[in-house]
């Protein structure tokens, strides 16, 4: 019986199942196979209109596509739409960056890697390594002590920046480059209450490289940082630590001073200070200056920011004018506990400097600088930035239970 089924026979019974499967969902049949047939002797000619339309819609929608994007980035990078009312209004506004520049933070804009940010900043953080004497014991003996910290050369001609407390009464002073290579170098002038210091290279070498200063106030509590010095000792000259900006201006007391740093968790152990804390870009945005230190304390390093740094620069280049001592602040418990007046204890003099050329002696107490009363070595170099090379200073001091006057001229 099966073999008499045949092509028809099955398209017949489809058929049926198709109507009733129509009229089930009250769908006319007859006008259905009316459509079809109808669609049949004018497909050719309506597909072939569908397909014009089709094209047409394309081309129209290829050619707003671009006029768009020549409004948005062509127009107004012109000059003629830097002359309308819309832009003059947009740069009142500020807004002109928006439209027409990346952010200077946008990951577009090139950031570097970690291992791009050390080969690029690398070279131009150096060791400042230091020697100096410590004061005189009860039998006026003394040690010579040495230390290094981290600098970074903001110049070609050999000038380094630093922290103050890494070259803070060092008599002598060197700097080792990335390469271990060791010059000669001289303290220029420094900001004791900023812990800020200049030192220069005076051998005649060329500098590897030279820091690129960012902003400091461009960074966010999160930025990723990378901090580049030399912690604890030579041998470890240039070690590279990440981290983020744990806060972006913490007031954090140094000593008797307060300043204003920027935190991080990156790692800045001792040696570090006065080395680089650095951007995605490749940016000093900060000195390396101090770490809270302590059982259970880990990743809590401050930064000094460059925007505070920045300004100070100039004046930090002039040569700081030079007295020659070593000295030490005679506090009022001092004075009383060894029966001597208050003001600054001559330690040491440095052969053929001005306070040697002036008569001043170790053991000397200074009581006024140039006829200011002086409590403090910082006194002192505050009253000496009021004056310039060649000025003479008259200088009251206390010797063998009486008071001398002295004349000192201050030079470089």
């Amino acid at each position: 019986m099966m073999d008499n089924f045949n092509n028809s026979s099955i398209n017949n019974d489809f058929n049926r199942d198709d109507r009733e499967i129509f009229n089930k969902n009250n769908i006319i049949t007859t006008d259905y196979v009316e459509v079809n047939q109808s669609n049949r002797k004018k497909g050719p000619r309506r597909k072939k209109a569908l397909s014009y339309v089709v094209v047409g819609l394309i081309c129209s929608m290829v050619g707003g596509a671009a006029s768009t994007a020549a409004s948005l980035y062509l127009l107004p990078k012109s000059d003629l739409f830097k002359s309308t009312p819309l832009y003059q209004s947009m740069v009142e506004n500020k807004t002109e960056s928006t439209y027409l520049k990346p952010s200077p933070m946008s990951t577009n804009s090139g950031a570097l890697s970690v291992s791009e940010i050390a080969k690029k900043v690398g070279p131009a953080v150096v060791g400042v390594s230091t020697k100096s004497q410590s004061d005189p014991d009860y039998f006026g003996f003394s040690q010579s002590q040495e230390g290094l910290g981290s600098g970074i050369i903001i110049n070609e001609e050999g000038y380094i920046l630093t922290n103050y407390h890494v070259i803070e009464g060092a008599n002598k002073v060197s700097i080792i480059f990335n390469n271990k290579k060791e010059v000669q170098a001289k303290i220029i002038n420094y900001d004791a209450d900023l812990d800020l210091a200049i030192v220069k290279v005076t051998e005649n070498v060329k500098m590897p490289a030279v820091a690129e200063l960012g902003n400091s106030k461009d960074m966010q509590v999160g930025d990723p940082v990378v901090a580049i010095g030399n912690p604890l000792g030579k041998e470890l000259l240039g070690s590279v630590t990440t981290g983020v900006i744990s806060a972006a201006n913490r007031e954090i007391k140094v000593g008797n001073v307060t300043q204003t740093l920027i935190q991080t968790d990156a790692a800045i152990n001792p040696g570090n200070s006065g080395g680089a804390l650095v951007n995605s870009y490749g940016q000093v945005i900060g000195v390396n200056s101090a770490k809270m230190g302590g059982d259970g304390v880990e990743g809590l390093g401050f930064s000094i920011p460059i925007d505070i740094v920045k300004p100070k620069i100039s004046t930090l280049l002039k040569p700081i004018l030079k007295i020659g001592i070593a000295g030490r602040d005679i506090t009022s418990d001092m004075a009383k506990r060894y029966n001597m007046p208050e003001g600054v204890y001559v330690a040491q003099v440095e052969e053929f400097s001005p306070a040697e050329k002036s008569g001043l002696k170790t053991g000397d107490i200074i009581l006024k600088f140039d006829g200011k009363s002086v409590k403090s070595i910082n006194d002192i170099n505050k009253i000496k930035g009021e004056h310039k090379s060649g000025d003479q200073i008259q200088i009251d001091v206390y010797r063998d239970g009486k008071n001398k006057l002295l004349t000192l001229t201050l030079s470089e």
